[in-house]
Protein backbone atom coordinates (compact mmCIF):
# COMPACT_ATOMS: atom_id res chain seq x y z
CA UNK A 1 0.00 0.00 0.00
CA UNK A 2 0.78 3.37 -0.41
CA UNK A 3 0.80 4.45 2.93
CA UNK A 4 -0.35 7.46 2.14
CA UNK A 5 -2.85 8.26 5.26
CA UNK A 6 0.19 7.09 7.46
CA UNK A 7 2.36 9.61 5.96
CA UNK A 8 -0.66 12.60 5.57
CA UNK A 9 -0.72 12.19 9.70
CA UNK A 10 2.82 11.97 10.50
CA UNK A 11 3.35 15.18 8.08
CA UNK A 12 0.40 17.34 9.25
CA UNK A 13 -0.65 16.22 12.42
CA UNK A 14 2.27 18.26 14.68
CA UNK A 15 -0.03 19.51 17.74
CA UNK A 16 -2.41 19.56 20.34
CA UNK A 17 -5.11 16.80 19.53
CA UNK A 18 -3.87 16.16 16.29
CA UNK A 19 -0.18 15.41 17.83
CA UNK A 20 -2.23 13.18 20.74
CA UNK A 21 -3.35 11.19 17.54
CA UNK A 22 -0.10 10.50 16.31
CA UNK A 23 1.21 9.82 19.81
CA UNK A 24 -1.53 7.00 20.44
CA UNK A 25 -1.36 5.51 16.98
CA UNK A 26 2.42 5.29 17.82
CA UNK A 27 1.53 4.04 21.00
CA UNK A 28 -0.62 1.56 19.95
CA UNK A 29 1.82 0.26 17.04
CA UNK A 30 4.47 -0.36 19.73
CA UNK A 31 1.95 -2.09 22.05
CA UNK A 32 1.77 -4.77 19.16
CA UNK A 33 5.65 -4.66 18.17
CA UNK A 34 6.43 -6.29 21.47
CA UNK A 35 3.93 -8.72 21.48
CA UNK A 36 1.02 -7.10 23.83
CA UNK A 37 -2.54 -7.49 22.98
CA UNK A 38 -5.05 -4.81 22.43
CA UNK A 39 -8.94 -4.56 24.03
CA UNK A 40 -10.46 -2.01 22.00
CA UNK A 41 -13.99 -0.47 23.59
CA UNK A 42 -16.73 0.39 21.58
CA UNK A 43 -19.20 3.31 22.72
CA UNK A 44 -21.57 5.58 21.32
CA UNK A 45 -23.11 4.19 17.85
CA UNK A 46 -19.86 3.50 15.87
CA UNK A 47 -21.61 0.44 14.41
CA UNK A 48 -24.32 2.49 13.04
CA UNK A 49 -21.57 5.30 12.29
CA UNK A 50 -19.84 2.20 9.80
CA UNK A 51 -17.15 1.89 11.70
CA UNK A 52 -16.75 -1.63 10.70
CA UNK A 53 -15.61 -0.91 7.07
CA UNK A 54 -12.20 -0.28 8.75
CA UNK A 55 -12.20 -1.93 11.77
CA UNK A 56 -13.09 -5.05 10.24
CA UNK A 57 -9.73 -4.84 8.49
CA UNK A 58 -8.42 -4.22 12.09
CA UNK A 59 -9.80 -7.82 13.48
CA UNK A 60 -8.77 -9.48 10.30
CA UNK A 61 -4.84 -8.19 10.37
CA UNK A 62 -4.80 -9.39 14.40
CA UNK A 63 -4.30 -5.53 15.32
CA UNK A 64 -7.20 -5.78 17.73
CA UNK A 65 -7.42 -9.12 20.22
CA UNK A 66 -10.74 -8.82 22.16
CA UNK A 67 -13.83 -6.56 22.21
CA UNK A 68 -15.75 -4.72 24.28
CA UNK A 69 -18.87 -2.98 23.33
CA UNK A 70 -22.25 -1.96 23.98
CA UNK A 71 -25.55 -3.83 23.37
CA UNK A 72 -26.10 -1.18 20.96
CA UNK A 73 -22.81 -1.56 18.59
CA UNK A 74 -22.72 -5.34 18.97
CA UNK A 75 -26.13 -5.39 17.19
CA UNK A 76 -26.27 -2.59 14.92
CA UNK A 77 -23.47 -3.53 12.71
CA UNK A 78 -25.48 -6.40 11.92
CA UNK A 79 -28.61 -4.60 11.37
CA UNK A 80 -26.37 -2.24 8.68
CA UNK A 81 -25.47 -5.70 7.23
CA UNK A 82 -29.06 -6.91 6.49
CA UNK A 83 -30.46 -3.06 6.34
CA UNK A 84 -28.48 -0.77 4.89
CA UNK A 85 -30.79 0.45 2.28
CA UNK A 86 -33.82 0.98 4.75
CA UNK A 87 -31.40 3.67 6.73
CA UNK A 88 -32.54 7.15 5.95
CA UNK A 89 -29.93 9.79 6.45
CA UNK A 90 -31.43 13.35 8.15
CA UNK A 91 -28.45 15.68 7.43
CA UNK A 92 -30.46 18.12 9.33
CA UNK A 93 -31.25 16.94 12.50
CA UNK A 94 -30.45 19.27 14.94
CA UNK A 95 -33.29 21.63 13.08
CA UNK A 96 -36.29 18.52 13.67
CA UNK A 97 -39.43 19.68 15.76
CA UNK A 98 -40.99 16.95 18.21
CA UNK A 99 -43.57 16.64 15.21
CA UNK A 100 -40.99 15.72 12.99
CA UNK A 101 -39.55 13.15 15.53
CA UNK A 102 -42.89 11.80 15.77
CA UNK A 103 -43.40 11.22 12.25
CA UNK A 104 -40.33 9.40 11.95
CA UNK A 105 -41.40 7.23 14.56
CA UNK A 106 -44.60 6.20 12.86
CA UNK A 107 -42.98 5.43 9.80
CA UNK A 108 -40.60 3.13 12.06
CA UNK A 109 -37.45 5.39 11.67
CA UNK A 110 -35.51 5.14 15.12
CA UNK A 111 -32.90 8.12 15.04
CA UNK A 112 -29.53 8.10 15.91
CA UNK A 113 -28.37 11.59 15.62
CA UNK A 114 -28.08 11.75 12.19
CA UNK A 115 -28.71 8.29 10.80
CA UNK A 116 -32.33 6.36 11.37
CA UNK A 117 -32.52 2.75 11.60
CA UNK A 118 -35.35 0.86 10.16
CA UNK A 119 -37.19 -0.95 12.68
CA UNK A 120 -38.96 -3.50 10.24
CA UNK A 121 -36.41 -4.21 8.00
CA UNK A 122 -33.57 -4.23 10.66
CA UNK A 123 -34.74 -4.97 14.21
CA UNK A 124 -37.26 -7.86 12.78
CA UNK A 125 -35.00 -9.06 10.42
CA UNK A 126 -33.39 -10.40 12.86
CA UNK A 127 -35.76 -11.22 15.99
CA UNK A 128 -37.01 -13.73 13.49
CA UNK A 129 -33.70 -15.43 13.68
CA UNK A 130 -32.56 -14.71 16.96
CA UNK A 131 -35.39 -16.14 18.92
CA UNK A 132 -35.34 -19.28 16.82
CA UNK A 133 -31.76 -19.51 18.30
CA UNK A 134 -32.60 -18.79 21.70
CA UNK A 135 -35.32 -21.40 21.80
CA UNK A 136 -33.13 -24.23 19.95
CA UNK A 137 -30.57 -23.57 22.82
CA UNK A 138 -33.02 -23.27 25.91
CA UNK A 139 -34.59 -26.51 24.45
CA UNK A 140 -31.06 -28.10 24.13
CA UNK A 141 -29.91 -27.08 27.86
CA UNK A 142 -27.80 -24.90 26.64
CA UNK A 143 -26.56 -21.11 27.67
CA UNK A 144 -24.59 -18.62 25.88
CA UNK A 145 -23.53 -14.93 26.34
CA UNK A 146 -25.07 -12.63 24.22
CA UNK A 147 -22.33 -11.98 21.53
CA UNK A 148 -21.97 -15.72 21.44
CA UNK A 149 -25.74 -15.96 20.34
CA UNK A 150 -24.74 -13.20 17.29
CA UNK A 151 -21.77 -15.45 15.90
CA UNK A 152 -24.12 -18.78 15.64
CA UNK A 153 -26.60 -16.16 13.90
CA UNK A 154 -24.24 -14.59 11.66
CA UNK A 155 -22.12 -18.17 10.82
CA UNK A 156 -25.57 -19.98 10.72
CA UNK A 157 -26.27 -18.39 7.04
CA UNK A 158 -29.60 -17.60 7.55
CA UNK A 159 -28.82 -13.84 6.85
CA UNK A 160 -27.39 -13.97 4.02
CA UNK A 161 -30.64 -13.51 1.93
CA UNK A 162 -30.51 -9.74 3.30
CA UNK A 163 -26.99 -8.88 2.92
CA UNK A 164 -26.84 -5.36 1.56
CA UNK A 165 -23.70 -4.27 2.06
CA UNK A 166 -20.02 -5.96 1.46
CA UNK A 167 -19.58 -8.59 4.07
CA UNK A 168 -15.78 -7.58 4.36
CA UNK A 169 -17.62 -4.16 6.00
CA UNK A 170 -19.25 -5.78 8.92
CA UNK A 171 -16.82 -5.98 11.80
CA UNK A 172 -18.93 -8.19 13.42
CA UNK A 173 -18.61 -10.92 10.59
CA UNK A 174 -14.87 -10.22 10.92
CA UNK A 175 -15.23 -11.23 14.54
CA UNK A 176 -17.23 -14.28 14.34
CA UNK A 177 -15.05 -15.88 11.90
CA UNK A 178 -12.16 -15.46 14.07
CA UNK A 179 -14.69 -16.50 17.27
CA UNK A 180 -13.17 -12.84 18.96
CA UNK A 181 -13.48 -12.63 22.29
CA UNK A 182 -15.94 -10.05 23.22
CA UNK A 183 -17.28 -8.56 26.00
CA UNK A 184 -21.10 -6.63 25.87
CA UNK A 185 -22.05 -5.29 29.55
CA UNK A 186 -25.52 -4.13 30.02
CA UNK A 187 -26.80 -6.51 26.74
CA UNK A 188 -30.05 -5.67 28.67
CA UNK A 189 -31.03 -2.66 27.53
CA UNK A 190 -30.13 -2.94 24.12
CA UNK A 191 -33.20 -3.67 21.54
CA UNK A 192 -32.12 -7.57 21.15
CA UNK A 193 -31.83 -7.36 25.23
CA UNK A 194 -35.30 -5.63 25.42
CA UNK A 195 -37.21 -8.19 22.59
CA UNK A 196 -35.34 -11.29 25.03
CA UNK A 197 -36.66 -9.37 27.89
CA UNK A 198 -40.04 -9.69 26.61
CA UNK A 199 -39.83 -13.53 25.53
CA UNK A 200 -39.04 -13.96 29.38
CA UNK A 201 -41.71 -11.87 30.37
CA UNK A 202 -44.19 -13.72 27.88
CA UNK A 203 -42.92 -17.35 29.64
CA UNK A 204 -41.61 -18.35 25.80
CA UNK A 205 -37.86 -18.07 27.53
CA UNK A 206 -35.97 -18.42 30.31
CA UNK A 207 -33.81 -15.75 31.76
CA UNK A 208 -31.06 -17.59 32.20
CA UNK A 209 -30.61 -18.58 28.45
CA UNK A 210 -28.47 -15.86 27.84
CA UNK A 211 -25.24 -15.80 30.12
CA UNK A 212 -25.12 -12.71 32.21
CA UNK A 213 -22.80 -9.31 32.61
CA UNK A 214 -21.09 -11.64 36.10
CA UNK A 215 -20.42 -14.10 33.47
CA UNK A 216 -18.70 -11.49 31.35
CA UNK A 217 -16.81 -10.35 34.38
CA UNK A 218 -15.63 -13.78 34.69
CA UNK A 219 -15.06 -14.75 31.28
CA UNK A 220 -13.13 -12.02 30.90
CA UNK A 221 -11.12 -12.30 34.40
CA UNK A 222 -9.95 -15.94 33.15
CA UNK A 223 -8.94 -14.35 29.41
CA UNK A 224 -7.01 -11.66 30.59
CA UNK A 225 -5.17 -13.56 32.99
CA UNK A 226 -4.28 -16.43 30.24
CA UNK A 227 -3.23 -13.33 28.12
CA UNK A 228 -1.28 -10.73 30.15
CA UNK A 229 1.84 -12.46 29.94
CA UNK A 230 3.33 -9.41 27.46
CA UNK A 231 0.78 -6.98 28.19
CA UNK A 232 -2.83 -6.42 27.66
CA UNK A 233 -3.57 -2.67 26.18
CA UNK A 234 -7.19 -0.43 26.72
CA UNK A 235 -8.11 1.66 23.67
CA UNK A 236 -11.49 3.28 24.47
CA UNK A 237 -13.33 4.90 22.15
CA UNK A 238 -15.96 6.96 24.09
CA UNK A 239 -16.77 6.58 27.43
CA UNK A 240 -19.56 4.34 29.08
CA UNK A 241 -19.81 0.96 29.95
CA UNK A 242 -18.06 -0.34 27.22
CA UNK A 243 -15.24 1.38 28.79
CA UNK A 244 -15.63 1.02 32.81
CA UNK A 245 -16.86 -2.77 32.77
CA UNK A 246 -13.88 -3.99 31.33
CA UNK A 247 -11.26 -1.87 32.64
CA UNK A 248 -12.58 -2.79 36.29
CA UNK A 249 -10.99 -6.12 35.64
CA UNK A 250 -7.24 -5.62 36.99
CA UNK A 251 -8.02 -3.83 40.43
CA UNK A 252 -10.89 -6.77 41.06
CA UNK A 253 -7.74 -9.52 40.09
CA UNK A 254 -5.31 -7.84 42.22
CA UNK A 255 -7.55 -6.60 44.91
CA UNK A 256 -10.48 -8.91 45.57
CA UNK A 257 -9.00 -12.28 44.32
CA UNK A 258 -5.70 -11.41 45.56
CA UNK A 259 -3.45 -12.04 42.82
CA UNK A 260 -1.14 -9.14 43.37
CA UNK A 261 1.21 -10.78 39.71
CA UNK A 262 -1.80 -9.46 38.05
CA UNK A 263 -0.37 -6.85 35.59
CA UNK A 264 -1.65 -3.00 35.16
CA UNK A 265 -3.23 -1.94 31.36
CA UNK A 266 0.04 -1.93 29.65
CA UNK A 267 -1.61 1.22 27.80
CA UNK A 268 -4.32 3.35 27.56
CA UNK A 269 -6.04 5.46 25.11
CA UNK A 270 -9.05 7.02 24.98
CA UNK A 271 -10.82 9.26 22.14
CA UNK A 272 -13.37 11.29 23.99
CA UNK A 273 -15.16 15.05 23.71
CA UNK A 274 -16.63 14.25 27.20
CA UNK A 275 -15.52 17.03 29.98
CA UNK A 276 -13.69 16.73 33.06
CA UNK A 277 -16.44 17.46 35.59
CA UNK A 278 -17.89 15.95 39.27
CA UNK A 279 -17.36 12.71 39.31
CA UNK A 280 -17.64 12.05 35.89
CA UNK A 281 -15.72 9.25 34.60
CA UNK A 282 -15.64 9.13 30.93
CA UNK A 283 -14.07 12.61 31.09
CA UNK A 284 -11.74 12.03 33.86
CA UNK A 285 -7.88 12.17 33.22
CA UNK A 286 -6.10 8.69 32.88
CA UNK A 287 -4.20 9.35 36.16
CA UNK A 288 -6.94 8.76 38.21
CA UNK A 289 -7.02 5.65 37.01
CA UNK A 290 -3.93 5.17 39.17
CA UNK A 291 -5.61 5.66 42.33
CA UNK A 292 -7.94 2.40 40.92
CA UNK A 293 -5.16 0.22 40.60
CA UNK A 294 -6.00 0.26 36.83
CA UNK A 295 -3.18 2.07 35.09
CA UNK A 296 0.68 2.05 36.54
CA UNK A 297 2.77 5.16 36.95
CA UNK A 298 4.68 4.20 33.60
CA UNK A 299 1.58 2.93 31.54
CA UNK A 300 1.58 5.25 28.14
CA UNK A 301 -1.81 7.22 28.73
CA UNK A 302 -3.45 9.32 25.57
CA UNK A 303 -6.53 11.33 25.88
CA UNK A 304 -7.57 12.41 22.42
CA UNK A 305 -10.49 15.39 22.74
CA UNK A 306 -12.60 15.12 19.44
CA UNK A 307 -14.84 13.03 17.55
CA UNK A 308 -14.08 9.49 18.08
CA UNK A 309 -16.07 9.20 14.49
CA UNK A 310 -13.27 11.14 13.10
CA UNK A 311 -9.77 10.22 15.15
CA UNK A 312 -10.72 6.50 15.31
CA UNK A 313 -11.06 5.42 11.58
CA UNK A 314 -7.66 7.88 10.98
CA UNK A 315 -6.07 5.87 13.86
CA UNK A 316 -7.05 2.54 12.30
CA UNK A 317 -6.10 3.84 8.63
CA UNK A 318 -2.33 4.73 10.31
CA UNK A 319 -1.60 1.14 11.99
CA UNK A 320 -2.95 -0.75 8.61
CA UNK A 321 -0.68 1.47 6.76
CA UNK A 322 -3.20 2.83 4.58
Amino acid sequence: MSKSITNFIEKYFLHFNAAALVDAAKGYEAQLNKGSKMLVSLAGAMSTAELGKIFAEMIRQDKVQIVSCTGANLEEDVMNLVAHSHYKRVPNYRDLTPQDEWDLLEKGLNRVTDTCIPEEEAFRRIQEHIVKIWKDAEAKGERYLPHEYMYKLLLSGVLEQYYEIDIKDSWMYAAAEKNLPIICPGWEDSTMGNIFASYVLKGELKASTVKSGIEYMTFLADWYTDNSKNGIGFFQIGGGIAGDFPICVVPMLYQDMEKPETPFWSYFCQISDSTTSYGSYSGAVPNEKITWGKLDIDTPKFIIESDATIVAPLIFAYLLEM
